[in-house]
């Protein structure tokens, strides 16, 4: 039998490419020199397209898709996906929600420490000598016993929590619905837990709802002995109030794994000690992109198992 035509809209990893081409005849949207006219000729033949986070699904796309009855996304993310007009035109939309919450959560745990240890100012400082010189490098901070707050508290957000009781952190978050489940002290007031905090880190989703929510004053309140760790998505604090802190002393250290114009990031921060910086790399680790990947295929596996 033929295989079923599969439209990929985006680049993906190799494995996760080589796994969908086992399984389905596979046409790269990317690939095409006139996109738009490939889809006038062709939208007709898919029933499925493959998408990522990074390439997203607006709904201009959604518009072209005429035949595509689900899309399976790479990422857990959805700002930059139309999940409400795909859902109004009829296609599924799915995408590979738990199988990246430990290493994102651990991603987190390691912004803490290498922010709050000097992690990366320590290493250049080994590594331009002055350690051999005589230099001592001034002390860091410790979180042990120090309180911590999330600012959302999902299924990443619960497995940080685990995680932090581990190094005897006090775990705090805020949400706008109380968690009844949760077993920790929940804030109405953003500014009143970073007041209150050693530390914040942000795991929310992106989009409209949440953009800025990390607002100067809320970085402000944390303060110069406070550290701020973004693993969520660039638009939710303001960064431009972040790099300035950052410089002014104002706010004391960052963890930072998402900007908002990624790739491209504030220049400021390159120059800065108290900062550690990571190129969007919570869920990069081999195991938990390929369980990714393979989540990618068995939602279509799954979906025309039923359809």
């Amino acid at each position: 039998m033929p295989k079923q035509p599969l439209l990929v809209l985006g680049p993906l990893m190799p494995y996760l490419l080589e796994e969908l081409e086992k399984r389905y005849a596979v046409e790269k949207l990317y690939e095409e020199k006139d996109a738009l006219g490939f889809l006038e000729k062709n939208a007709s033949r898919f029933r499925a397209a493959v998408t990522s986070t990074f390439t997203g699904l607006k709904a201009d796309m959604i518009d072209l898709l005429t035949a595509v009855e689900i899309v399976s996304s790479f990422g857990v993310g959805t700002d930059s996906l139309d999940v409400a007009y795909a859902e109004k035109k009829g296609i599924k939309v799915a995408n590979t929600p738990d199988v990246l919450n430990e290493d994102t959560a651990n991603m987190a745990i390691v912004l803490l420490l290498a922010a709050t240890r000097d992690l990366v100012a320590n290493d250049r400082f080994v590594r331009s000598g002055r350690w051999a010189r005589g230099e001592n490098a001034p002390l860091s901070l410790g979180i042990e016993g120090k309180k911590v707050g999330l600012v959302g508290l999902g299924r990443i957000g619960s497995v940080i929590a685990r995680k932090l009781e581990a190094f005897g952190c006090d775990v705090v978050y805020h949400t706008r619905n109380r968690k009844p489940d949760a077993p920790y002290t929940h804030y109405d007031d953003l500014v009143a837990m970073a007041r209150d905090c050693a530390a914040l880190i942000a795991i929310l989703p992106g989009g409209a709802a949440t953009q800025g929510i990390i607002s100067r004053e809320v970085l402000q309140a944390l303060g110069p002995e406070g550290t701020f760790v973004n693993i969520a998505r660039g638009t939710v604090v303001d960064e431009a109030a972040l790099v300035e802190l950052l410089q002014s002393g104002e706010l004391g250290r960052a963890g930072i794994d998402v900007f908002v114009d990624e790739p491209n990031v504030p220049e400021a921060l390159f120059k800065l000690d108290n900062v550690v910086l990571q190129p969007h790399m919570g869920s990069a680790t081999v195991e938990t992109r390929k369980a990714m990947a393979d989540r990618v295929v068995s939602n279509l596996e799954k979906y025309f198992a039923a359809n």
